[in-house]
């Protein structure tokens, strides 16, 4: 929901499952525009009984190739926010020397009756990890959302300055598919399609 807020504007309750899309935009940093590729990850989980993260081996080639990560997590629900300690350990083992941005985002901030994770433990487990923190809501505004991706990417800009165009070694992954508009325009209109209303061209 916050991939699709951040690329079209639009808010869809329920849509199609995550296949690990990977998209592309044209972003503004500081007066210059850069093209920003958001790879949406598919699910990650806990191990059962276990603080290790079960994931796909696409995450893996995510991660590898990933200038920056955003965490997403859910106000209402703790597990979610309990699996991203084990996450960032799991990056940290692919890559264990490099200084990459982090943004742990929380998400449906508009359900403060029904939450779980106090923003308190939100900041504290962001400073632990080394990034920032952010609460925002993907259902009442895209402007939150707009915000946080745009705080990581200025964050991105310092780092490959400083970067001086080295590249990163490590792992020998195959890079993730090219970016595909047309599959989030397809889900978009899918997802209309089912709540009975007219599909919109984006």
């Amino acid at each position: 929901a916050l991939v699709v807020r951040f690329l079209t504007k639009r808010f869809i309750g329920d849509y199609e499952a995550n296949t690990g899309a990977l998209y592309s935009r044209k972003f503004t940093i500081d007066g210059e525009q850069i093209s920003l590729q958001v790879q949406d990850t598919p699910f990650v989980s806990l191990e059962d009984d276990t603080d290790s993260i079960c994931c796909q081996e696409q995450i893996n080639r995510s991660i590898y190739w990933a200038d920056g990560f955003i965490f997403v997590f859910s106000i209402t629900d703790y597990e979610s926010f309990r699996l991203l300690r084990p996450l960032h350990q799991h990056i940290r083992r692919i890559h264990p020397n490099a200084n990459i941005p982090l943004l742990l985002m929380a998400n449906k901030g508009d359900l403060l009756r029904a939450r779980q994770v106090s923003s308190k433990e939100g900041l504290q487990l962001a400073t632990e990890l080394g990034g920032t923190y952010c609460e925002v809501s993907a259902r009442e505004s895209c402007e939150g959302v707009h915000e946080a991706f745009q705080q990581l990417c200025q964050e991105l800009s310092r780092s490959s300055s400083s970067c001086n165009g080295e590249k990163r070694r490590g792992l020998h992954l195959v890079r993730p598919k090219s970016p595909n508009m047309q599959d989030l325009k397809r889900r978009l209109k899918q997802a209309l399609t089912s709540k009975g209303k007219s599909a919109t061209t984006l």
